[in-house]
């Protein structure tokens, strides 16, 4: 988990220096923001959710921009007056009734088409290719509705007016075309936000289509064009009207370019605003991911709801952690079947055959009787003894810092000192068998077990073939504990250790044990003093 953590330190620093979002055990939503619910929602709910979210966006940015035309008409250009008595009637009855026809019409018309678009999504079926690019093409296909009800307005408002005076042409296209954009352009990036959740179900039939201005560049540009370009082009045209028609005093320009002015600043302020969030909250949702990763939470997954380079960050991050959890799986798989910390070696350096001296103890456990155990009680039965006994034996040694080495039928093969080297390794070797023959006196009675102790230099190292091996220990003390744990079984207590690894323990440990007689184990030349716990 080291290397885990590590990689998700340093990407979540450079995540957390693109956004503000402060704090590192802070919630993000799941689609960026709690307006849009949650993955679990149902999709009747969702549906209803998204409904809302749409109109309400579309008549809140569709008001904006008629205030802002009636500035521009009214306030910015004031000759010709619109209040005039030949076209008041144009004023006060045409322009009411197609704005309210228009804003009806629009809000009905274009919220139905994203609707009928995203309909397999509230149907609960599975997304294919079409409905995929029709979910990715419905913010624009609301934007067009827009652009040609605003299209239509800037051509009848502007055809009526300029039948009565050709002076009325210029404003009125000038006065409702450029807004028109802008809330077009607003309401776009409004349906891309409300339908990130059945966004993030179309992604699960793969990438997003190509469109116009795909990826991130692509829409900031767009942004840049209608949030700055458009207002700027408008504030440039109502300089040449005000060269080429003289219809103004220098004191009604200098309000018209500060009513158009005020209009690029807060309209692209707005547009940019809604960009930067955007783009932020994919960013921030992976920043808080990496910060659980980094937790060693390996569950964490990420709801891909962009279709730019922004979600393809989204996907890679739930494929890396799927890859961490794979790891960590095989890792942890790894270290049962051969001990962690041979895992840990393993996996810190190339393992190659070979080995090298270290100064070790061993135990070694065997059971005593294991053919009439065997015999005596059904299959199921024995394993599950077998696994009670095991789990004792392999607890004590964990505990006290050891290796089980190996599992051999019903004894088991445990190193101190190797691979990871111990201060003492007898004194924890000496230490875990106590622990291990009283522990298994209490809670494995039925399953008595000898168990030898040995102490000296062994040849640690990885024993096999090239391309398979594994890591052992070979060297006298081990056939030693293996000869002690035999005569343990014949003695009270069925614990024997030599004397000589008592004489390396510690004076604590030492004083735990009791020397007994000589005796010459089976294939050694030389006596072996015994000594057993007190």
């Amino acid at each position: 988990m080291t290397e885990t953590k590590n990689a998700a330190q340093r990407l979540g620093r450079v995540l957390e220096r693109l956004t503000s979002q402060s704090g590192r055990g802070s919630t993000t939503p799941e689609y960026g923001s709690w307006v849009l619910g949650r993955v679990s929602e149902s999709q009747f709910r969702r549906r209803i959710r998204i409904q809302v979210i749409l109109t309400t966006f579309v008549i809140i940015a569709n008001l904006i921009g008629i205030g802002v035309t009636t500035l521009v008409v009214a306030v910015a250009f004031p000759t010709p007056n619109v209040f005039a008595p030949d076209v008041r009637w144009i004023t006060f009855i045409a322009v009411p009734v197609y704005l309210f026809g228009a804003l009806i019409v629009g809000t009905v018309w274009a919220t139905y088409r994203v609707m009928k678009n995203v309909r397999w999504a509230i149907e609960e079926r599975p997304p294919t290719k079409a409905d995929q690019r029709n979910t990715f093409f419905a913010p624009w296909r609301l934007t067009r509705v827009l652009l040609i009800l605003w299209g239509i307005g800037t051509v009848m408002l502007t055809t009526m007016y300029g039948v009565h005076d050709t002076q009325f042409i210029p404003k009125w296209l000038l006065g409702i075309s450029f807004p028109g954009i802008v809330v077009s352009a607003s309401c776009y990036m409004f349906t891309e936000f409300a339908l990130r959740p059945v966004a993030a179900q179309a992604l699960e039939v793969g990438p997003p289509p190509r469109r116009f201005a795909p990826g991130v560049l692509g829409r900031i540009m767009v942004f840049w064009a209608l949030g700055s370009g458009v207002p700027v082009l408008g504030i440039l045209l109502a300089a040449i009207l005000y060269l080429t028609l003289k219809n103004q005093t220098p004191t009604q320009f200098a309000w018209a370019i500060v009513v158009l002015a005020l209009f690029a600043l807060i309209f692209g302020f707005v547009l940019m605003w809604i960009l930067s969030w955007l783009t932020a909250t994919p960013v921030r949702g992976v920043r808080a991911a990496l910060n659980r990763v980094e937790q060693g939470d390996l569950e964490t997954n990420l709801v891909v709801f962009d279709g730019t380079e922004l979600g393809q960050l989204q996907r890679g991050f739930n494929s890396m952690v799927t890859g961490l959890r794979e790891r960590e799986r095989v890792r942890a798989l790894f270290g049962q079947h051969v001990g962690r910390e041979v895992a840990a070696l393993a996996e810190k350096e190339q393992p190659e055959l070979g080995g090298e001296e270290r100064l070790a103890a061993v135990i070694f456990v065997d059971i005593i009787g294991s053919t009439q155990l065997v015999t005596s009680r059904p299959a199921v039965e024995v394993v599950e003894l077998l696994n009670r006994f095991f789990a004792v034996v392999v607890d004590e040694v964990d505990r006290h810092h050891g290796l089980v080495n190996k599992f051999e039928g019903d004894a088991v093969l445990a190193v101190f000192g190797a691979p990871v080297s111990l201060e003492n390794p007898e004194e924890e070797a000496l230490a875990a068998a106590r622990a291990m023959a009283e522990r298994l006196r209490v809670e494995v009675p039925e399953c008595q077990a000898g168990i030898g102790v040995a102490a000296g230099q062994v040849v640690a190292g990885n024993v096999g073939a090239k391309d398979r091996f594994e890591y052992t220990v070979i060297g006298e003390p081990v056939n030693e504990a293996a000869r002690l744990c035999e005569l343990s079984k014949t003695i009270e207590g069925h614990l024997v250790a030599s004397s000589e690894t008592v004489a390396r323990a510690g004076d604590t440990e030492g004083a735990r044990w009791t020397l007994g007689e000589s005796v010459t184990l089976r294939g050694h030349d030389e006596p072996t003093r015994l000594a057993v716990p007190v």
